[in-house]
């Protein structure tokens, strides 16, 4: 709860504010009974009329001051409570913007969400209304009990009898507790995973009829997350009546045994209802002990979530002092580079001992059989993930000892699979352009052959794409994410197999139009189409991870290795298709 505690000290004024607001109503509250008893014993000596009304009116006025300043402890103490919400939400979401693509391979988005919701909601209860509560349950008994024994020694030690039971159950059933509500929330990120995976995959089910599979799936995942919430209940359930009936079990005692003194003559009617009312006044902490120990137990197993996300140093990050190049050639240089993917195991890597020079403002073509590395070599230059062996080199400098939000600047990489945002398509084209950047989105649209489409979108440039793009075809996203590397004019621009979804007329037009942009920067082509990669200064054919030739177009078909198969299988390829 280490860090917790350092949200609170941020906040320490207020919350010190807010004590002190509830210390003053305490001390309100605890005066009543006190004058309740002065009433009592006037009405039984037959005081003036006069003084019963001094009393009665002193009560309504300490009571309206004690529900004034109640009030605002609770408004001081539940904003502290939902700012350390605030921040600590910007908090996670600040950290898992840092972490590497390895962190998100290995969970589920909506076991994330789950954390970045409902446990930063459970911790905020914990600092609102649970802290409130842990503070005055102390302070009404410190006062109670000390007003009570001043008066009575005997009577007040009878009432506190029973109380022993009370701390035992909280005792026992403390770490049960925290059990249980770290589950529930477990099974509240499981449940939102799965809910999320549909959501998103949600045209894979129904092209695949798994409606009532995933329906079933659901509704065993809903009924054992009941079954957890359940499980919680019970314990939640059996504290709260057990200290509903200490707090009722003391009041009887102080019946029982306070009218037998009253009738002794050695208590008076007023000091007996004065016990009754200070008992009454303790009822609601008694009971609310049950409630305030689920609060603290939930909020325990929440922050014991977030504490596992924010203990996750991220892997990939800028090393401390680094200096960015104050200009940017371009040459792109690998040097015995071996990789393979975090929790990969000891299986062969996807690259071994690569090396590789793309000299500043020349283009080069990376080709190869599926899964041969093609991908894992792009993703290394922008450090999305890092080298395990060697070095990946821009301008002669490590990558890895340069700034990592300029290096992601200078290197634009247009993924196979494009990602957009449930935005428009200039929110999407214009995400790495700061301020005004009209001129250049029309422009990146236009050179990723988009104008055409554009005529048919219902509101052009600000059209909504949707979720992950749906309302448009693969060829589109395609283009919208080309556009978006165009508009960002990197230095080193990486194109994974860019313009796959795209018919080879349009592609070949997007071609033409860019060469005049290749020539302005180091451009980087992973193409499955051959014939795309003809015209580049150097083409490099990798094989299980190894680079198996390097040349240009003819001098690879004359060799007659591996790139001569691949065009060769191609071209049969074109033929049958136009049979």
């Amino acid at each position: 709860m280490a860090r917790l505690w350092r949200y609170v000290m941020r906040y320490r004024l207020r919350y010190l504010g807010g004590v002190a607001c509830l210390l003053g109503a305490t001390s309100l509250q605890m005066a009543v009974p006190w004058l309740l008893k002065q009433c009592i014993d006037a009405v039984a000596r037959d005081a003036a009329p006069r003084a019963l009304l001094g009393y009665l009116g002193l009560i309504v006025v300490i009571a309206l001051a004690q529900g004034v300043v109640r009030t605002f402890s609770r408004f001081i103490i539940f904003n502290a409570g939902r700012d350390i919400e605030y921040d600590l939400r910007n908090d996670l979401f600040r950290h898992l913007e840092t972490l590497p693509l390895a962190f998100y391979q290995q969970r589920h988005t909506g076991d994330l969400m789950s954390r970045l919701v409902n446990d930063v909601t459970a911790v905020r209860m914990l600092l609102g209304p649970g802290l409130l509560n842990f503070i005055n349950t102390p302070v009404a008994y410190l006062y109670g009990l000390a007003i009570m024994l001043s008066f009575d020694v005997r009577l007040t030690l009878a009432a506190l009898a029973v109380y022993p039971v009370a701390f035992l159950v909280v005792k026992r059933t403390s770490r049960l507790l925290m059990e249980r509500a770290l589950r529930v929330q477990e099974g509240l990120g499981e449940l939102s995973s799965r809910v999320q995976e549909n959501l998103s995959g949600i045209h894979v089910v129904k092209s695949y009829a798994g409606e009532e599979h995933e329906i079933q799936t659901f509704a065993r995942l809903n009924q054992r997350f009941q079954e957890l919430n359940l499980r919680l209940a019970r314990v939640r359930g059996f504290v709260f009546p057990v200290m509903g009936i200490v707090s009722s079990t003391g009041s009887l005692v102080v019946l029982v045994y306070g009218g037998q003194e009253v009738m002794a003559g050695r208590l008076s009617v007023g000091d007996l209802a004065m016990f009754i009312a200070y008992l009454y006044q303790l009822a609601w902490p008694t009971m609310a002990l049950g409630w305030m120990l689920s609060i603290l137990q939930r909020g325990r197993a929440a922050m014991q979530r977030l504490n596992e996300l924010l203990a996750v140093e991220p892997a990939i990050a800028s090393p401390p002092g680094a200096t960015a190049p104050e200009r940017v050639a371009g040459e792109v240089a690998l040097r015995g580079v071996s990789f393979r993917y975090p929790g990969g195991g000891d299986g062969a890597p996807v690259l071994d001992d690569v090396d590789l020079n793309v000299p500043a403002g020349r283009t080069i073509a990376i080709v190869g059989r599926t899964g041969s590395g093609k991908s894992s070599l792009v993703q290394l230059l922008p450090r999305l993930f890092d080298v395990g062996a060697g070095a990946v080199l821009l301008d002669g400098r490590d990558i890895r000892t340069l700034p990592l939000d300029w290096l992601r600047r200078q290197v634009g990489l247009v993924p196979q699979d494009p990602f957009l945002f449930s935005r428009t398509i200039r929110e999407n084209v214009a995400l790495a352009l700061d301020g005004d950047g009209d001129g250049r989105v029309e422009w990146a649209v236009g050179m990723a052959a988009l104008a055409r489409d554009l005529e048919g979108f219902p509101r052009g440039l600000d059209t909504v794409v949707g979720e992950r793009g749906v309302t448009l075809s693969g060829g589109q996203k395609q283009r919208v994410a080309l556009a978006r590397a165009l508009a960002a004019a990197p230095r080193v621009l990486v194109l994974d197999d860019a313009l796959a979804s795209v018919d080879a007329e349009t592609e070949r037009t997007i071609l033409d139009q860019l060469r005049g942009f290749f020539r302005e920067r180091t451009t980087i082509l992973v193409a499955h189409r051959l014939t795309t990669v003809k015209e580049a200064d150097l083409i490099c054919v990798l094989d299980e991870g190894r680079i198996v030739e390097l040349g240009d177009h003819e001098s690879l078909l004359a060799r007659g290795g591996v790139y001569a198969d691949l065009f060769r299988q191609q071209a049969l390829e074109v033929e049958l298709e136009a049979i």
